[in-house]
């Protein structure tokens, strides 16, 4: 039956002149491991398809269920983890090959004419590979996504002339939103795919037609070597290697959880992925008036760079050692960027200390009339557009109104009103300098004044143990733990009431590092670091605050889903302890509005782990993944390794020598 396929569709299309042209290829000094790297570049393209493709029938690209479908298909359906660990870690592997392949492409003189136009396809898929992994990151959604998405359309915004209608074209429209996921769905689904195809078409064919350029020295070109079966072995050893490694990847180091976008928590400091580290980096050398330098300079004379060696190396020498100066300046240029990638990956996001001016650093001296003009100010400032105050305003900034802002210090929030970059690169608040130093003052006396009045807001009481809880600064509302119990007695009730709604978050997967720093900040100085502790509660029935770790066993489930909504019940409805007047109480944190669904997220994935329950296990997996990844193992390296002993006790052909 297969002989009659072949025959049928050999008999209508050059299936054997194909296959026939390409493996009676000779290769200029036979196969190497180095040339494998275009071929692997192939595959880790077609496995990213492949998997892409996959991921589209369940993968829904609207800002409110983006996120919640990629964590649907990674975790309910079967292999879904896998799909998607392999299309993660093989969008890595895509830019990691790629450059390596034209790095090799360099050091080999292979630019050289008449190759100049495979250079350049090169350099066009390099840069479109680029492009494919900056329009996939904001595609899952979460806080990270978010950021991203954020902070890639901004930097466009610098460029003189077309900046902004290059940013409003990116975001489709001033704000983040629908808008800007669909365009970079389409963009990194339907277009960059297109282009990249058609390129690697391009490509293959201007390689097909002058061929592999062999070794450098002219002694080792003088023979050749078959394209199969000795550099078709050599190509699928490596991409077994490479798929094998995608697949370990995805078992053992999973894509992380980063919990879903909320563009009110300020407090999360983001930075691109690695390829655009050094980016990111060399942003920071080219402030103020300087920074359209880096925002279209520095990428425009890469591309440059990276365009001129086949036209002005014209000379047919390729031995690196003869060409000390073209192998300086790309040694030079590898080491600048990957110096710079190092740099941004240890540098610390918005962390920049910025002395604050003098006017920052005002007296502490409150009267009414200042803390009246303070409020006039921030009618007439415009302040109230984007910040909520005494539950009136804006929705895109924190509340002014919350507990959070009155624990800042005077110095911070001067320094946030003057120059809000210094605590967050990325703010996209503008900066207040042409204030007065009385305008100041005035205004920080309203956001500091008693006088501010604020929605109810829990009271983290005194600890009643010797040793002080740690007070930390935290750039968003803090999740306080306990707050003090009304007079009257309380309902003798443990847990959030049954009759509450269910909590938003129950239904999303949070990121369970975020929610240990909102309760590293807000929840630790009554539950201990690791809800161990056992604070001392008065008139309760227990006498203490309920530990969370291990936490009481009619909230425990074995079931994330069933865990989680019993965590989100009480952190968005709150709880009061049974007893006849307990000093201390859980506040209703979602329903006061104190914390965002994605907060709640957060909190509750961090304490299923500290319970051992993973917020994003595998309902339905398939297979365990260290399983498949053994199993994958047995049946493809094992069988490989044995064809390669194999093929090396087979006697070697014979090379032809150079016609």
């Amino acid at each position: 039956m297969v002989f009659k396929i072949w025959s049928w569709l050999n008999m209508r299309w050059p299936l054997s002149a194909l296959i026939r042209l390409s493996m009676q290829e000779e290769i200029p000094g036979g196969s190497r491991f180095a040339y494998t790297l275009g071929s692997c570049t192939l595959i880790v393209f077609l496995l990213q398809a492949v998997t892409g493709i996959f991921q589209l029938f369940y993968y829904v690209p609207t800002t409110d269920q983006a996120y919640n479908s990629l964590l649907f298909f990674w975790t309910q359906v079967p292999f879904g983890w896998l799909v998607h660990g392999l299309h993660y870690w093989g969008a890595h592997a895509m830019v990691v090959l790629v450059c390596l392949h034209m790095a090799r492409v360099f050091i080999w003189g292979a630019y050289k004419s008449p190759r100049e136009l495979t250079w350049l396809l090169g350099v066009c898929l390099l840069v479109t590979v680029m492009g494919l992994s900056f329009t996939g990151g904001p595609l899952p959604w979460n806080q990270k996504a978010y950021w991203e998405a954020e902070v890639g359309t901004s930097i466009p915004g610098s460029i003189p002339l077309i900046g902004d209608w290059v940013k409003r074209l990116m975001r489709g429209g001033d704000v983040l939103g629908q808008l800007t996921l669909s365009r970079f769905f389409i963009v990194h689904t339907a277009i960059l795919p297109s282009i990249l195809l058609v390129l690697i078409g391009a490509h293959l064919i201007a390689f097909r037609m002058f061929g592999s350029v062999g070794p450098w020295i002219e002694a080792h070109r003088e023979r050749s070597g078959p394209f199969w079966p000795d550099q078709v072995f050599k190509d699928a050893l490596m991409a077994t290697f490479i798929v094998l490694t995608l697949t370990g990847l995805s078992a053992f180091a999973p894509p992380p959880i980063l919990g879903p976008a909320d563009p009110l928590d300020i407090s999360y400091q983001p930075k691109p992925d690695w390829p655009f580290l050094f980016l990111y980096q060399g942003l920071k050398y080219f402030p103020g008036k300087l920074e359209p330098i880096g925002t279209a300079g520095i990428p425009i004379l890469l591309i440059l760079l990276l365009i001129i060696p086949p036209l002005l190396d014209r000379r047919p020498e390729r031995n690196p050692i003869h060409r000390p100066r073209a192998i300086l300046c790309g040694l030079v240029l590898a080491g600048i960027v990957t110096a710079l990638t190092l740099a941004g990956a240890f540098s610390q996001s918005g962390t920049t200390e910025v002395s604050p001016p003098p006017a920052a650093t005002p007296a502490r001296q409150t009267t009414p009339s200042s803390s009246q003009l303070g409020a006039q100010l921030l009618q007439s400032q415009g302040c109230t557009a984007c910040h909520k105050v005494n539950g009136a305003g804006g929705t895109l900034g924190p509340d002014l109104s919350s507990e959070a802002t009155r624990g800042r210090s005077r110095d911070w929030l001067a320094t946030q009103i003057q120059n809000p970059k210094a605590h967050n690169p990325n703010s996209i608040m503008p900066a207040f300098t042409s204030l007065t130093h009385q305008q100041l003052n005035s205004l920080l006396d309203f956001l500091l004044s008693p006088g501010v009045k604020v929605a109810p807001q829990p009271v983290k009481p005194a600890p009643v143990s010797q040793a002080k809880p740690e007070k930390r600064q935290k750039p968003s509302s803090p999740p306080s733990e306990v707050a003090p119990a009304p007079p009257a007695a309380s309902p003798p009730s443990t847990h959030a009431s049954s009759s509450h709604k269910p909590a938003p978050a129950a239904a999303m997967i949070g990121s369970a590092d975020r929610g240990a720093d909102l309760y590293r900040e807000g929840c630790a100085s009554c539950h201990g670091p690791r809800g161990t502790d056992q604070v001392p509660n008065p008139g309760s029935q227990e006498g203490k605050v309920p530990p969370l770790n291990p936490i009481d066993q009619e909230l425990f489930s074995t079931d994330p889903q069933i865990f989680a909504e019993k965590i989100a019940a009480i952190i968005q409805h709150g709880s009061v302890p049974a007893g006849p007047n307990p000093a201390l109480r859980m506040p209703a944190f979602g329903d006061s509005n104190d914390l965002s669904p994605q907060q709640i997220a957060n909190l509750e994935a961090y304490i299923l782990r500290l319970n051992g329950v993973d917020r994003a296990q595998l309902v339905n997996p398939g297979m365990a993944p260290r399983t498949f990844f053994l199993l994958a193992f047995l049946l493809l390296a094992i069988p490989l390794l044995f064809l390669a002993g194999l093929y090396r006790c087979l006697p070697t052909p014979p090379s032809h020598p150079k016609q």
